[in-house]
């Protein structure tokens, strides 16, 4: 159960930042700063207990990976969600009576947005908190947090910069996208959590891959 809390509350810090520096933020917020620093503390805070995904993509790359069982892969995802709807509600309280124009998304690029940074998202995961090569390091936090801060600058004002379904569920709640384009994110940011722990497997040797635990975070925590 501690896992499963500790996937909600940071979840729940990084939608809730997202909504409320994206909506009617405080002049001079930079919301790609914000959200990157959001993830990169909850990652630190929560990494020892639960691996802190925070995100339903994430997560399935992570039980392909190997480094979670995957009965656990349905209750981290369901937590992340409801995570992100109580963000919303709670963004929709500070926010209240703020107008909220939706994005007007072209599939192609955003679905082409979402998957590569998605990818590199889960791509950085793998290598920097569950390798072999980088057991106990004290920067994967950063590393994280850094790739989504970079995602959100490049590709930010294409698709949304969701790279992440609860964080895609957050945004249509309030408003920012429309319900019609979640699938965009549904599709994109699972097809790449797939190809990135794919590649992660092919190309890591064997040595580097440790049998997967069912009772140990699946992030390593730093010694």
């Amino acid at each position: 159960m501690n896992k499963y809390i500790a996937e909600f509350i940071g979840t729940f810090f990084l939608v809730l930042t997202i909504g409320c520096t994206v909506i009617g933020g405080a002049p001079g917020v930079i919301p790609p700063l914000a959200i990157g620093a959001a993830l990169m503390v909850m990652i630190y805070a929560g990494g020892h207990i639960s691996g802190a995904h925070y995100n339903p993509a994430v997560t399935l790359a992570v039980v392909i990976r190997g480094k979670l069982n995957p009965g656990d892969a349905v209750p981290y995802i369901l937590a992340q969600l409801a995570a992100a709807a109580a963000a919303a509600t709670v963004v929709k309280f500070f926010r209240a009576g703020v107008d909220v124009t939706p994005m007007v998304l072209q599939t192609g690029p955003a679905l082409l947005a979402e998957f590569l940074f998605t990818f590199a998202l889960a791509y950085v995961v793998l290598n920097a908190a569950t390798s072999e090569g980088t057991s106990g390091n004290s920067f994967y936090g950063i590393a994280i947090g850094m790739t989504v801060m970079t995602g959100a600058f490049a590709v930010g004002d294409i698709s949304g910069g969701a790279f992440n379904p609860a964080v895609a569920l957050g945004i249509s709640m309030l408003g920012l996208s429309s319900w019609n384009n979640i699938w965009i994110f549904l599709v994109a940011n699972f097809a790449a959590g797939i190809v990135a722990a794919i590649i992660f497997n092919l190309i890591n040797p064997p040595a580097q891959t440790t049998p997967m635990a069912t009772d140990e975070p699946p992030y390593e925590t730093p010694r």
